[in-house]
């Protein structure tokens, strides 16, 4: 069965695919280990449009749908005396993260998806949007199940 959910304006619409028969777990798996999800640390130096409010809700929105993951809600805030941008795109799947420095060119990015999404695909998205000069991207696997 799949539901249809109508979020606030400046959200989408999700649709929801749901099983009555066999519930979601959410839980990651890769090389047969089982863990609660993949989360991405991204750095960004030389970055560019670090202070654009609209541009870094767009880019959130495309590494969302890029990682076919499923937005509940984006909270941005921008510092005044800075132009500074710190936010969330929170998911179903866990959340990307947001904090620039627009005076120093940095960006750090969080990426943390549970489930089938890949946060990995979210790096060309971002990458694309901000230009940056040089990255650099960890990942860690978090709450490895034996």
């Amino acid at each position: 069965m799949v539901k249809n959910i109508a979020l606030a304006p400046h959200n989408v619409a999700v649709a929801v695919a749901t099983n009555t028969n066999q519930p979601r777990d959410y839980l990651a798996r890769s090389n047969g280990q089982v863990h609660a999800g993949t989360h991405l640390l991204i750095d960004f130096w030389g970055a560019t449009h670090l202070d654009d409010i609209p541009l870094v809700d767009r880019a959130l929105r495309e590494a969302v749908t890029a990682c076919e993951a499923t937005l509940l809600h984006i909270h941005l805030h921008e510092f005044s005396e800075n132009g500074g941008i710190s936010g969330v795109a929170v998911l179903a799947e866990s959340h990307i993260s947001v904090h620039t420095w627009p005076e120093l060119g940095y960006a750090a990015f969080d990426v943390f998806m549970c489930g089938e999404c890949d946060p990995r695909l979210a790096v060309p998205v971002l990458r694309r949007n901000f230009l940056p000069d040089r990255e650099e991207v960890s990942e860690h696997k978090r709450g490895i199940f034996e």
